[in-house]
């Protein structure tokens, strides 16, 4: 800007103090002046191009080196991990158009009137076979001891046509279908495949759909065998109960020591639990390839779980158990769990041993013999259960 002032100032013409002109200047002065200007303009531009060219090469520099620089990582357990779940194909949130106009009606049936609560389960094609676990599972409601009435009570996810079309056909107005698009969930589908993994999954994202329509829930994997209604044992102001995998030390507060089975909850709808829920399905991504339950064990002492305020309670195995572990009270068990076994045909000859030892005892009034031991199971996966620890307290 100065020296465009200059330059002007070179052609414009001299005033005397009266403030007459007094004519222009000299033509060499002229052009001497502008050899003068035109050498501090070269000097300012070449300035200017060689910052130009200095800073092109810095940020270039640093753009090469940034790759290498630690990338941390952006999810911390003190918040909830807000991921975008854009960066995922995550169309997974679907419904039938037909069940979602039923699924109110359906929920609303099912749910027991006093507490707004759902005893939900899952199953695919694989287990509504006839003579399966589907019938299994439904059969233990009919014979046990005070759980008949709870049949009502049920509402069954199907992740498939032919489950849905199964479940229709056994027990009709309790069918909610819940397909994945791209994702066939129809086979047996053995433990930690990925398809088991986005099965998990797509049930832990429904169950918090279900939180924020404001029923509570009590979730069943449908290889469980219910013998007497849990519902007495559980308790009453806690957000979230739910079952132990292998042992329970019999302090239920205890998360640290006593590991969560998925497969069987009851969690209560508020804030809490759905703020948690969110949280449980959004950490997929901070373990990925790992099962919701293993996650669920890796973030259930996190910060922010605390931060909450949510409640949890461990399930004593006394009441929900499984063939994870050595022995059972058949004068006190309620659910009997099939897992830690590998292959279908093994789980229902197992589960079908429960049925039969159960019947002899409750309805033939066989007080002496107990439950027989999942040899099928047990050998299927040379699967030895720990040894029960002392209790604490």
């Amino acid at each position: 800007m100065i020296i465009f002032k200059k330059l002007a100032a070179s052609f414009s013409p001299t005033v005397n103090s009266g403030g007459g002109s007094i004519g222009s200047q000299p033509l060499k002065q002229i052009l001497r002046k502008l050899q003068v200007n035109w050498r501090e303009v070269k000097w300012i531009v070449s300035l200017f191009v060689l910052t130009v060219l200095l800073s092109l090469v810095v940020y270039r520099s640093t753009s090469l080196v940034q790759p290498l620089l630690p990338q941390f990582p952006r999810l911390s357990t003190l918040v909830p991990p807000l991921v975008a779940a854009k960066q995922e194909i995550n169309n997974t949130d679907t419904i039938e158009a037909k069940d979602m106009r039923n699924m109110a009606r359906i929920l609303k049936e099912a749910s027991l009137k006093d507490k707004n609560t759902v005893i939900v389960t899952m199953m695919n094609q694989a287990w509504a076979k006839p003579n399966s676990i589907f019938d299994m599972f439904l059969e233990s409601f009919r014979i046990g001891n005070g759980t008949n009435r709870l049949l009502r009570h049920i509402v069954v996810l199907c992740l498939d046509d032919k489950a849905y079309s199964r479940c229709l056909e056994v027990f009709p107005r309790h069918c909610i279908l819940l397909r994945t698009p791209g994702v066939d969930f129809s086979g047996e589908k053995r433990y930690m495949v990925p398809d088991y993994l986005k099965m998990m999954w797509r049930r832990t994202e429904f169950l918090g759909t279900l939180l924020k329509l404001g029923y509570n829930f009590l979730f069943t994997d449908m290889d469980a065998i219910w013998l007497r209604d849990p519902f007495p044992r559980l308790v009453a102001d806690v957000d979230f109960q739910i079952a132990c995998n292998l042992y329970f030390n019999g302090n239920f507060s205890d998360m640290r020591h006593n590991a969560a089975n998925g497969g069987f909850k009851y969690v209560m709808s508020n804030n809490r639990t759905i703020n948690f829920y969110d949280y449980w399905y959004d950490s997929r991504l901070r373990f990925p390839g790992k099962h919701e339950q293993d996650v669920l064990n890796y973030i259930k002492l996190d910060p922010y779980v605390k931060e909450i305020g949510l409640k949890m309670r461990m399930i004593d195995t006394v009441d929900v158990a499984s063939f994870c572990q050595p022995d059972w009270d058949i004068t006190k068990v309620c659910v009997m769990h099939g897992n830690c076994c590998i292959g279908q045909a093994n789980k229902v000859k197992d589960l079908r041993h429960v049925l039969e030892d159960w019947t002899n005892f409750f309805v033939n009034g066989d007080r002496k013999r107990g439950f027989r031991q999942p040899r099928n199971c047990r050998r299927s996966n040379r699967w030895r259960p720990p040894r029960r620890p002392k209790r604490s307290g």
